[in-house]
Formats: C-alpha cells, structure tokens, sequence
C-alpha cells in the first residue's frame, strides 16, 4: 500500500474523532501541486531547480501546516501532563474540565494516539518533499527540512516527546507495569554512558536522546584535567575517571530550550547569566544555547517536569544530592543579590 493511501486510511480511521480538531499534513493537496508543475513543462525538458509557480504555494502551505501541526501536538500533549502532575487545587480544576473524571487509562490511550498523529504527519511531510525534490531534481526539499529546525516546528525534535515517553515510564511504574503494552516502545537509562531516552515509535522509527547536561560536562571536564595536572594522573585514570563523571551528569531539574537542547536549570541560567531564583524569562534575548549558538531561546525555556519526575523515582540518592545542591546555590545567590541591592539603597 502505498503512503498516500496509508495516510488517507489513518485520517479517516478509527482516531477520526480524534483529528477533528487536529491540523495535519494535506498530503493529496501538496501531491496536486507537484503534478501541476510536472505537466506544465514541456516533454522532454529538463528539470529546474527551482520552480517558482508551484514553490511559492508549496512551501507556504507546507509551513503551516508543520506550524499547526506543532501548535496542536504542543497544546495538547501540555495538557494532557497537567492532568498527571498537577495537584491541589490546580489539580482539582483541570479534573472538573474533563467532568470529575481522572481516568488513566484514557490518558494513556490519549498520549499514544498523539505520538501516533505527530509520527504519521512527520513521515507525511518527509515523503512530500522527498517528491518534490525528486520532481524538481533539487536539493530545496532536503533545505527545506533544515528550515523547520531552524523555525522549531520539525515535529520529531520536539523535547514533548521525551516528555511522553517519561510520562508512560513513570505511570507503567506507578501501576506496577500494569501498561507495558503501551510503555515497551519507550526506555530510559540513566546509569548508561551517556545516560540515554529510546523511543520506538509507530512505522520503525526510532529516536535516542541523549540526556547529559553538556554544561556538567564541561566543568567535570576541566575538572578532571585540573586535579590531573595537579596530581599527575596516567592517561588510563585520567579516562576512567571521566567515564565515572559522564554517568553523573544527568540534566536535574532539566529544562528544553526553544532549540530542543537540554540543560539542568541552574546550568541554562548561568549560562544565560541569570540567577536561578531569577528564572530564564529573564535572560537576555540575545543570550545564546551553549550548544549551537542560537539566540533567543530562553525565553520560552520549557520545564521539563515528567524527566524530572522519572529521575526523582529511579535516582533517589542523586536526586536528593543534586536538588540540596541546586538549592544552596540558589539560597547563595539570592543573599548575595540582595544584599548588594541594600547596599545600593542604602549607599554604600
């Protein structure tokens, strides 16, 4: 069967409830403007690169559509955490909006019908533009892909991923692996070197994200080769070393920048040269991800709760050292913030 009508089956299936009120990919619409542009060259001429007839609606469209594919996927998979983690009266409320009812099971099926509705849109659109680059004999397709990184809306590189997955592994523990069946495509490993989150997702996808903080990393780095130069460590112990700090450097208290890299909170804001009581929203726009450089993305920083949640369960004792650490320093730091700010009030 070919993807068109795969596609086609899967939006007008058993989930088509489900896709009401979802964007998603119009793939046979995007398919009529490629055959347009094929049959308005004469036969036998060969193919440009670009093509600006067809090029301005294609790739138009085709970035709305990722866009309102991200914003629903982002919108709704947000909502689906708030129901787990929230409690109190927050809890309470976001309950009463889905009639007193707080089903886990239905979450559960909820949160697979998502990865299954961001996995079919994302082949969706890498299939469209491989045809398109295969009409046009071009590289824009392949360009294209790079576009939507740029613009965070390629729907594979979402940190809400990591999110779900951390989501199912915490309930499948939670319930005593009473959802494996559902929970199996997912697998966390903090005690790997480097610690690492597999999904497999529907159509043999498979994505790994590594969860180090590189900012840990550099400073366990540099540590090592101070206390290296100081007691004249061999190579061998140097490495094995570096090997033991690597495990040690999960993200805690982690937080996914607008460009999709991870960083421990205390890290993103030194990094940012914001204090930790003080938060990302108020870093710098210009301020850049220690990683590739990008400015810009603090300011819509995302928390990434389900990751802490699941590292909290299954690393107790490195949880608890790293939050007293974290919260010395930011204990430190607010003193000191303070007490300069009395100082200049009170001028001197």
């Amino acid at each position: 069967m070919k993807f068109g009508e795969t596609f086609t089956e899967y939006l007008h299936g058993d989930q088509e409830w489900f896709l009401e009120k979802c964007s998603h990919v119009e793939y046979k619409s995007l398919k009529k403007v490629l055959k347009t542009c094929r049959s308005c060259k004469p036969l036998g001429d060969s193919c440009k690169s670009e093509c600006q007839l067809c090029d301005q609606k294609f790739f138009s469209e085709l970035t709305k559509e990722a866009s309102e594919i991200n914003g629903c996927f982002s919108s709704r998979v947000r909502h689906l955490l708030d129901l787990h983690v929230a409690s109190g009266m927050q809890g309470y409320l976001l309950r009463l909006r889905r009639y007193f009812k707080n089903d886990q099971q239905a979450m559960v099926l909820e949160g697979r019908m998502l990865v299954e509705y961001v996995t079919m849109n994302a082949i969706a659109i890498r299939k469209i533009l491989k045809k398109y680059d295969k009409v046009h004999c071009s590289e824009n397709g392949r360009n294209f892909k790079s576009k939507l990184r740029a613009e965070h809306i390629e729907l594979l590189q979402s940190p809400l991923l990591i999110e779900l997955a951390a989501f199912y592994l915490s309930l499948n523990g939670e319930k005593k692996g009473e959802f494996n069946e559902f929970s199996s495509q997912f697998s966390c490993d903090f005690d790997a070197t480097p610690p690492v989150m597999k999904l497999r997702l529907p159509h043999s996808i498979k994505l790994e994200y590594d969860l180090t903080c590189a900012v840990c990393l550099v400073r366990s780095f540099f540590s090592i080769a101070f206390w290296g130069n100081i007691f004249c460590f061999c190579t061998h112990s140097l490495i094995y070393v570096y090997l033991i700090m690597l495990s040690q450097d999960v993200v805690f208290n982690s937080y996914a920048l607008s460009c999709g890299h991870l960083f421990c909170k205390s890290c993103a804001c030194s990094s940012a040269s914001v204090l930790i009581f003080q938060g990302l929203k108020t870093a710098n726009p210009e301020s850049k991800c220690p990683i590739c450089r990008q400015v810009g993305v603090y300011a819509k920083a995302m928390h990434m709760v389900e990751l802490d949640m699941l590292l909290k369960k299954r690393c107790k004792d490195y949880w608890k050292e790293r939050f007293a650490a974290e919260r010395a320093e930011t204990t430190k730091q607010s003193k000191e913030f303070w007490d300069a700010e009395a100082k200049y009030l009170i001028g001197y």
